[in-house]
């Protein structure tokens, strides 16, 4: 998180605590018997000392077209297994940038994996929105042929996390060679993923939208445009379910305390992709919310650590 970025934060934190509370499970014991530890707010990880990457690299002119490289301590006889990170904030730059996944990336760094901290303009950018957002979150992914081998990268097995809406551009960042032939969007050879772990995404735009949980319709408009513009359909190549199948397996991992991404988001979307043959594979983890999902010391992590290492391995 940029430290520009504290009041939009504040923001984005009162939209979370106006938004229902998840329901209570049935034959629920009172709740003095029951109480369970407060979910985690944002200060709660952002006032922590904060790690820094190995060394970034720019993939475009703007400032914001950046990525970080996470290297393990020491030199590897191997090539590292690689893991595409995005970061989430309802794709608004104000909210969060890059640094906001440093905590995970860090993790992830200790247990011997290379990652790939991707940063891109957002909706409130000049250059960010339709098309420019999708197509950042493309040329940074694209990056990784660049700097691969120079850094003793395995881009064989890729697996792309994304964090809220980091979790839909990683999805559609996979589902790239799905994207109709007249789209903007379309490039040539995108890299391929071979595993995708979404943390409290919001991949399908068109619920987000009828909801009105996750991000605002007004900020979905400066993403994709609003959804009666009569030149394309606004979510042919930007909603996940309308590239369905994409072809890459997914574990949509949430918290059953998630007040920004309710439950059924996940187990909604995972319905439809199964549906058009995709496989997909839901976790709910009981007492997390929404921060949970990329602070390292979480049982909802710790979820996250397990479905990219089952996901490295496999074939």
């Amino acid at each position: 998180m940029r430290p520009a970025a504290t009041a939009a934060v504040t923001a984005f934190l009162m939209f979370a605590a106006c938004t229902p509370a998840a329901p209570p499970l049935a034959n629920a014991a009172p709740a003095a018997a029951t109480a369970a530890p407060a979910v985690m707010t944002w200060p709660a990880l952002l006032n922590r000392p904060r790690p820094t990457p190995t060394r970034s690299y720019s993939y475009g002119t703007d400032p914001l077209q950046v990525a970080d490289l996470w290297l393990p301590r020491g030199d590897a006889a191997a090539p590292l297994p690689t893991v595409l990170m995005v970061h989430g904030g309802c794709w608004t730059t104000d909210i969060a940038d890059r640094s906001i996944m440093n905590w995970i990336a860090a993790d992830l760094a200790r247990r011997g994996y290379a990652v790939w901290n991707i940063d891109y303009r957002g909706v409130d950018r000049p250059g960010g929105g339709y098309p420019g957002t999708f197509r950042d979150v493309a040329a940074a992914a694209d990056a990784l042929r660049t700097h691969g081998a120079a850094n003793n990268l395995d881009l064989t097995r890729l697996v792309a996390i994304g964090h809220s809406a980091g979790g839909h551009l990683a999805l559609w960042l996979a589902g790239r060679p799905k994207l109709p032939a007249a789209s903007p969007l379309r490039s040539a050879n995108p890299l391929p993923i071979a595993h995708v772990v979404s943390l409290g995404g919001l991949q399908d735009l068109e619920q987000d939208r009828a909801e009105t949980n996750g991000c605002s319709s007004e900020v979905l408009d400066k993403l994709v445009g609003p959804p009666t513009l009569s030149s394309r359909d606004v979510y042919a190549d930007t909603s996940i379910p309308r590239l369905a199948p994409i072809n890459v397996p997914h574990t949509m991992i949430g918290g059953n305390r998630d007040r920004i991404i309710p439950t059924h988001f996940n187990t909604d979307y995972a319905a439809k992709m199964r549906a058009k043959g995709d496989k997909v594979t839901v976790r709910i983890v009981p007492n997390q919310g929404h921060v949970e999902l990329i602070a390292p010391e979480t049982p909802a992590w710790a979820a996250a650590v397990e479905a990219i290492e089952a996901a490295m391995n496999e074939r």
